[in-house]
């Protein structure tokens, strides 16, 4: 199993052993709890499904009561699966101490919502330098999209305005910088994606 699941608390700096005034990012990281291990025999691939946050059974629909009560767990918030299985049981609970020893984790989160954005902001357009291409009277519009008199059509990709943001993001390789496992904290250097309290992943 490769990794948790946690809460983006927000972004603070520390002071590195040279000196060097370093930002993080703080993430408060499980308690998880083991609510499926999936083998091959019976799924047909190996998996374990962590639980994070409880919430109260009155917000649980009849068959996740079922699931839970099957693992004997009290219900969660959040659910993720990770390949692999390890020696990990129903139950289980995993905590922040799993990153003892990492230097570097994965981070997947989903990004901030920006709403509808024009092709300036959302693909770096520079907008009106000479009128060229179409484009005579509108400072921030695209210009010219389609081609001429053959295939006369807009071709698939083409860059427009459109919704931004609020998409999942992977960030690599950023380094850990503490553990603090009595409060379940991690501290990464740098930043992930996401709004304070939104639900990250946290990968080996």
């Amino acid at each position: 199993m490769p990794g948790l699941i946690g809460k983006k608390i927000g972004m603070t700096s520390v002071f590195s052993v040279e000196g060097k005034n370093l930002p993080c990012t703080v993430i408060e990281v499980g308690p998880c709890v083991v609510t499926q291990v999936k083998t091959v025999d019976i799924d047909g691939y190996e998996a374990v499904q962590l639980g994070f946050q409880d919430k109260k059974e009155k917000h649980t629909s009849k068959p996740e009561q079922g699931h839970f009560k099957k693992a004997g767990v009290t219900p969660k918030r959040h659910l993720v699966e990770f390949k692999g299985q390890g020696e990990y049981k129903a139950g289980d609970v995993i905590t922040v101490d799993y990153f003892d020893g990492e230097g570097y984790v994965d981070v997947i989160g989903t990004s901030k919502g920006k709403g509808f954005q024009g092709v300036v902001r959302r693909h770096g357009f520079k907008g009106v330098g000479e009128a060229t291409l179409g484009q005579s009277d509108r400072q921030r519009h695209p210009g010219s999209i389609g081609a001429c008199s053959y295939p006369a059509k807009v071709f698939k990709g083409t860059r427009m305005g459109g919704h931004m943001g609020d998409e999942r993001v992977t960030v690599q390789n950023l380094e850990v910088i503490k553990l603090i496992p009595e409060h379940n904290l991690l501290l990464v250097k740098g930043s992930i994606p996401g709004a304070k309290g939104s639900i990250v992943v946290i990968q080996k």
